[in-house]
């Protein structure tokens, strides 16, 4: 479940982001680096996704990213 960062309730998925109903916040959701910390590209294809990071030039595991919810720039 992806929760909002700043009351814990719920995320709603509105077309390329994320929306808390209580805090009437839009999120990005951005995945992070585990060795190096650098913001990854992800990767879709069939269904599955892969984060790929630019810095270390390897994919990343998806069990291994770090993933934070970040205030949209639009909001």
């Amino acid at each position: 479940m992806n929760t909002c960062p700043s009351c814990e309730s719920e995320l709603r998925w509105q077309q390329d982001h994320y929306h808390c109903d209580f805090c009437q916040v839009e999120f990005k959701k951005i995945a992070f680096c585990p060795d190096c910390d650098k913001v990854l590209d992800k990767l879709q294809a069939c269904g599955s996704a892969s984060y790929f990071c630019n810095e270390c030039n390897e994919l990343k595991s998806k069990s291994r990213v770090k993933v934070e919810f970040q205030p949209s720039e639009s909001a």
